[in-house]
């Protein structure tokens, strides 16, 4: 008896708790609370405490905490780069994240241009082919795709949450030719639907690889010599470098002699950091300009899609 009397007794909802009807409710929802933790039980979970630590120098939100971007928003950063990316096969030199280590260097270096810009963390998972068909990329291990719609849904998704958040402009930006029209297509529905409250801006001329070639032949720079016919050239893997070396299996191909694209050499360290750099610079400033008059006209682009 005293057992089912203790059971009975734990199984009462504690003094306060019930609502109307005698069902148990939960407390409203502090309004001042955020950081993950509730602000009754520690200030540093209310909206309006001070950040105890400096400003941070990265642009990118997944390095920072929720008062970093607080604190950049109030700042007047409210322009968020949404980079997609991919992964697919790209011969034998190129780590299959290629797109992801380009968008490293290249989204950075873009909010640094426009100035009052952060990077949402890279959309890796994009249009690769069918799963059932292995057609495209699908056919080569490794790669992972995702359906259009499922994509479309993410990119919806990651601007809604920025909009939510109080960012101004969502800008998308796609380092491969597959992810364009998904951004298209949902920066578009969003414009419609926010009627210029947000932007939401699809930026093309950010995916033009033969651009960029041509400004660093132009330059005297680099020029491509025959074709070694893979997927891969000497601009994206100079800019994989400069993210890190090793995605272009540099040190591996210096000593096997194999340290050339399409009869470029990339077997100067100092040389690919130079170039490197040079490509991102380039690529930040046609980029920059372009979101910038992206975000003037509302959105639309005055460049026919790549």
């Amino acid at each position: 008896m005293l057992l089912v009397s203790a059971l009975a007794s734990a199984q009462q909802p504690p003094a306060g708790a019930q609502g109307r009807g005698g069902r148990g409710e939960r407390p409203a929802p502090d309004p001042r609370s955020m950081g993950g933790g509730d602000c009754a039980r520690n200030p540093y979970n209310c909206v309006d405490t001070p950040n105890p630590l400096p400003s941070v120098s990265t642009v990118w939100l997944e390095e920072m905490t929720w008062m970093d971007v607080r604190d950049a928003i109030k700042a007047g950063k409210k322009t968020v780069i949404v980079p997609t990316g991919g992964i697919e096969p790209n011969g034998p030199w190129l780590a299959l994240g290629k797109h992801n280590y380009v968008l490293q260097a290249n989204c950075a270096a873009i909010a640094r241009k426009l100035g009052n810009a952060l990077c949402a963390p890279i959309v890796k998972f994009v249009p690769e082919g069918d799963y059932a068909t292995k057609s495209g990329h699908m056919a080569s291990p490794g790669t992972i795709t995702m359906r259009e719609e499922t994509f479309r849904a993410i990119l919806e998704d990651v601007a809604r949450s920025m909009q939510a958040h109080g960012f101004e402009n969502v800008i998308f930006i796609g380092d491969s030719g597959g992810n364009q029209a998904g951004q298209k297509a949902v920066a578009e529905k969003l414009n419609a639907e926010w009627s210029g409250k947000t932007v939401v801006a699809h930026i093309p001329e950010y995916y033009d690889y033969a651009g960029v070639a041509k400004y660093m032949a132009d330059q005297g720079l680099i020029k491509d010599g025959q074709s070694d016919n893979m997927h891969d050239d000497p601009i994206i893997s100079l800019n994989m470098f400069i993210t890190d070396p090793n995605s272009i299996r540099y040190e591996q191909r210096v000593k096997a002699g194999k340290a050339t694209i399409n009869g470029v050499s990339l077997a100067d360290k100092t040389k690919n950091a130079e170039l490197a750099r040079k490509i991102v610079e380039f690529r930040a400033n046609v980029t920059a300009e372009a979101i910038k008059k992206a975000i003037a006209n509302k959105g639309r682009s005055t460049t026919t899609a790549r």
